[in-house]
């Protein structure tokens, strides 16, 4: 039995929000895991973060975008349709405590996991800050969700065409330089997250990042996710995805990514080529 898609929504293009009947997950799923799904029998494994629980309606909320081959798959499905197994929730929830002042950073589609991580600290009563920045005013959704589990939301786009021109850092440099902060948590690229990291370094800011490396099985056994923190290998999948940002070894991480992205263009091109005929 597949597993029903409820409702389906493009938050800005190319870039989709489906909400998903799945009522084991949904009983267990907290702030900060992940799921890893199949769009069909023939389909490869690809893990998408939990944006959203409703456990009274067993409604599972993934936002994704459709770049690659199983995601544009993912993208074909309507209301109705289903898709054919996901496992979850996994990896290791956020550790959320009551620390004082909060703030989280999200980049582009950081802001999807962001949300629920938010909301679970401001209801541990934190005061809670939400940075989401992206290149511009269409790459940004959710603001209303983001209100409604923040203390203050800042938004910040490239080309200034909403919020303030500039980046997410330049905000977040402003809030420590305000006011006390405890706690950062930042969620998006790679490049991203490692400048929030290098910028709390100095003020001995307790960071997180939630790592998005590659993943096959979600079981630690394929060690594709391997990420090197504190000198030590770790895999995202298991001891993760969240992870001390001062630590991780992000210049490593990022070089991994760019070799998988360029062979994964390469396969989807000949995927083209194939149905192409040629």
């Amino acid at each position: 039995m597949g597993y029903k898609i409820l409702y389906k929504k493009e938050v800005c293009p190319n870039q989709f929000e489906i909400r998903i009947d799945a009522p084991y997950i949904t009983r267990n799923a907290k702030a900060g895991q992940f799921i890893i799904l199949r769009v069909n029998q023939e389909g490869e494994r690809i893990p998408l973060t939990i944006a959203d629980v409703n456990k009274e309606k067993n409604e599972l909320t993934i936002v994704f975008m459709a770049v690659g081959y199983t995601t544009k798959q993912l993208e074909k499905l309507n209301v109705g349709d289903e898709i054919e197994d996901i496992v979850g929730p996994l990896g290791v929830p956020t550790h959320v405590e009551k620390l004082g002042t909060v703030v989280c950073v999200a980049g582009g589609y950081g802001a999807a996991p962001c949300y629920l991580m938010a909301k679970a600290y401001k209801e541990a009563g934190n005061k809670v800050y939400m940075i989401m920045g992206a290149r511009n005013k269409d790459l940004i959704f959710w603001e209303e969700k983001m209100e409604s589990a923040c203390d203050k939301v800042f938004i910040t786009t490239n080309d200034g065409s909403l919020g303030r021109e500039g980046f997410v850092t330049q905000v977040l440099d402003e809030l420590i330089k305000e006011e006390k902060i405890n706690q950062v948590i930042a969620v998006g690229p790679m490049p991203m997250m490692k400048a929030v990291a290098d910028m709390t370094r100095p003020y001995n800011i307790s960071t997180i990042v939630s790592m998005n490396p590659i993943m096959v099985d979600g079981t630690g056994m394929c060690g594709a996710c391997r990420v090197t923190v504190g000198g030590e290998v770790k895999f995202a999948c298991v001891d993760g995805p969240d992870f001390d940002g001062h630590k991780v070894d992000f210049d490593e991480v990022i070089n991994r990514l760019k070799i998988y992205k360029d062979q994964e263009r390469k396969r989807d091109e000949n995927c083209n080529l194939m149905k192409a005929g040629k």
